[in-house]
């Protein structure tokens, strides 16, 4: 009986001292022009990496926060971030205020880099964000790769504007992960360069690009990087809001007769939440300063809905969406045709997506910050459709799931752990079908953690992921491997810090390179897979120097890239079909770049805007260059403001592309003048945005060297795009 006594006193006791040792912060958020309150702003506390949404007053309010110092962000699309610094103190109340402004240049938030919220400058890995306000402007993106182009590190692989992927520090395919709200999309973009990764903007709250060799939360092959699309309602929201938000869109264009429009809402109740939206873009054959490029149309619409029940320490919600879409593939003439006198048929592709999602976030009294546990489900397929006739038809079935586990800071120590696994069911059907049906298995565990010394930050981690190939007819394929990563950030003066990143990776052979044996007009050749390929090794190297403040963003990356085991696909001189035969082979190789991005004040109402990016990437026994490494690129800008209204004259360089790899032919520089235009006005419950873009106002000839069929199809024209939209909180 004592010693049951003496325990629940020693409880009492600690809940009591934990009581005092804790106090909370209080604040308002308002627009700064008007003093209106904003309701539904983003207030996050930097150190604890915990953030908290305004009320219908403006007011928010953060409990138990352990006794210290700590910086507070406001956040909200299309306005200013301002950071405060408050000091808490046991059993007390911080009061802060914020006053939000339209502002050209903001401190970026991500998820992606470490699974939790944190300011993208503070983050391990080299981030690039895109948000709501920034991807309005950019709205006539068919895909992921047309909406991300030119940003630093960033080029389009491309077989028309329809297939858009990212290229990453000159990385493609497989070793550039692509997902959705943190879940691999299940498309066959990786695969062709004539597959897309199709998007509609209007779906979209954020994109995050997470540059450097294997990001250990989401999968091994990440090897250039990841892109996460983020939509409205992404793992990380636990928070539901009373009442009605949304958006509504509507937009147009010259050079390919594009247009478009969709519209979103949530509705909150209680703990419950609501949402659904969907919408559509289409754009026509685009017009070159030589000509049209005939069949370069696309087409893309969408719907989803899902639900949310949000309570103090545990929350559920569900999400279904429908894409369907078109594009056509610009012809390219092979020499197979012309000996048989094949008559020229136009081909599209024909794509449709299902995808289902249940996410749930707990947030346990005990050992755990947050646990998360993720399930999603997709079903790809798409066909290709030549005239009336339906030819190779593409089945993609997966199933991802996911279990995050984030602990409780415990001194100086804090990180998050967990297991993934994967479902794949893949399989091809037609006269051109290049692989047998195959089942891809995949499980791995993961654990990244971190130790805060205050000025100087050190972070660890691994990952250990098995893959497992069950092609039908041939014999399976097992890969087991860890990647391994240490990372510092020091802080050299009160906006400016050092972050090194080194990783030792490993990458499973990808199905497409084990297993395609056939032509393949996607990528221009008559593809031979080997089955027998070995794991890819690689370690990898990132110096940056960051610097924030409210006058000057500055950032610049170095990195460099080492492999042994590189898979890549070679020629051999020979021509099958009328394509240039080719074969995955392996060998040693090295990829070493830089990137640069500065945003500086240059008047009260005047910015300036450069960008810059460069890669070289080549076989290190033979110094051969590898197959569509992006040239070097810049861009200049100026950005003028003055109440809500926005004028940005661009001037984008790319330099001539003449280290080649075998049979690739040269691409020309260029330079390409942009000048965007946007009115923006912000009330208490609304913001809009209206935006007008001249895109190479010159009508500049220029071409991808990213693009396969570069020689056939160059770059759109002169064009105007038009757009409006509305957001309502």
């Amino acid at each position: 009986m004592r010693v049951s006594s003496s325990i629940v006193i020693v409880f009492a006791a600690a809940h009591l001292l934990w009581a005092q040792a804790v106090g909370s912060i209080r604040g308002k958020v308002t627009l700064k022009n008007t003093g209106a309150p904003l309701h539904h702003a983003s207030v996050l506390v930097v150190e604890l990496r915990r953030s908290v949404q305004t009320e219908e007053d403006g007011s928010f309010v953060v409990n138990n926060v352990p006794a210290g110092t700590y910086r507070l962000a406001a956040h909200m699309h299309g306005l200013s971030d301002v950071t405060k610094t408050v000091e808490v103190r046991a059993g007390e109340t911080a009061q802060v205020e914020f006053a939000l402004s339209i502002a050209p240049v903001h401190q970026e938030i991500t998820v992606t880099a470490s699974g939790e919220e944190q300011l993208a400058v503070d983050a391990f890995q080299t981030v690039t964000t895109l948000e709501r306000y920034e991807i309005v402007q950019k709205q006539a993106a068919p895909s992921l790769g047309e909406l991300l182009e030119y940003e630093p590190g960033i080029a389009k692989r491309s077989f028309g504007p329809g297939t858009g992927r990212p290229v990453i520090r000159g990385f493609d395919g497989d070793r550039v992960l692509v997902l959705q709200d943190g879940m691999r999309t299940g498309t066959l973009s990786s695969q062709s360069g004539d597959h897309g990764e199709p998007v509609d903007a209007n779906s979209i709250e954020r994109v995050e690009v997470v540059r450097g060799p294997a990001n250990l939360l989401y999968g091994n092959n990440a090897i250039g990087g990841l892109v996460n699309i983020l939509s409205l309602h992404q793992q990380m929201d636990s928070r539901p809001h009373e009442g009605v938000t949304g958006q509504l869109s509507a937009q147009g264009g010259t050079a390919n007769g594009q247009g478009g429009g969709a519209g979103r809402f949530d509705f909150g109740r209680g703990n419950w939440l609501f949402w659904g939206g969907g919408g559509g873009l289409r754009t026509g054959d685009y017009r070159t300063p030589i000509g049209v490029v005939e069949n370069s149309h696309s087409n893309i619409k969408h719907a989803s809905a899902g639900f949310g029940k949000y309570g103090e320490r545990f929350s559920l919600s569900g999400n279904y969406g429908l894409q369907d879409g078109r594009y056509g593939v610009p012809f390219v003439p092979h020499q197979h045709e012309e000996e048989k006198g094949h008559e020229e048929v136009p081909v599209d592709l024909a794509w449709r997506r299902h995808y289902a999602r249940l996410h749930s976030n707990w947030r346990p009294e005990n050992l755990f910050e947050r646990i998360q546990l993720t399930a999603n489900y997709s079903d790809w397929r798409h066909r290709e459709l030549a005239g009336d006739e339906i030819g190779t038809r593409f089945f993609n079935k997966q199933l991802t799931w996911q279990g995050m586990f984030q602990q409780k800071r415990a001194g100086f120590l804090s990180g998050t752990f967990g297991g993934w696994g994967l479902y794949r069911n893949y399989s091809v059907a037609g006269e051109e079908a290049l692989t047998p049906p195959v089942k891809h298995h995949a499980l791995a565990g993961f654990a990244l953690e971190e130790l805060n010394l205050e000025r100087v930050r050190l972070q660890f981690g691994g990952r250990l992921e098995n893959n497992r190939y069950r092609p039908s007819g041939l014999p399976n394929r097992s890969f087991t491997g860890f990647s391994g990563a240490a990372a510092m950030h020091l802080r050299l003066w009160t906006h400016g810090a050092l972050v090194t990143n080194y990783t030792n990776s490993y990458r499973a052979p990808a199905l497409e390179e084990l297993y395609n044996r056939g032509p393949h007009p996607g990528n221009l050749t008559f593809e031979i897979g080997n089955a027998d390929l070995l794991r890819e090794r690689g370690q990898g190297l990132e110096v940056s120097l960051r610097h924030q403040s409210s006058r000057l963003r500055a950032e610049a990356h170095t990195f460099y890239y080492r492999f042994r085991d590189f898979v890549f696909l070679a020629p051999t001189g020979k021509i099958e079909e009328g394509l240039a035969e080719a074969v995955y082979l392996q060998a040693p190789t090295r990829y070493m770049g830089a990137e640069a991005r500065l945003d500086t004040q240059l008047h009260p109402n005047i910015w300036a805007n450069l960008r810059f990016d460069v890669v070289d990437a080549q076989l290190r026994e033979t110094r051969l260059p590898l197959p569509r490494i992006p040239p070097a690129r810049g861009r200049v800008g100026l950005d003028y403001r003055r109440n809500g209204v926005s004028v940005r004259p661009e001037l984008v360089l790319a330099n001539a592309q003449r280290q080649l790899f075998t049979n690739e032919t040269p691409t020309a520089g260029y330079a390409l003048v942009n000048l965007t235009g946007s009115y923006t006005f912000v009330r208490q419950h609304a913001m809009h945005v209206f935006n007008v873009y001249l895109f190479n106002a010159g009508d500049r000839l220029y071409r991808n060297h990213l693009s396969f069929i570069k020689d056939f199809a160059p770059e759109i024209g002169r064009g105007v795009r038009f757009s409006y939209t509305v957001h309502f909180y």
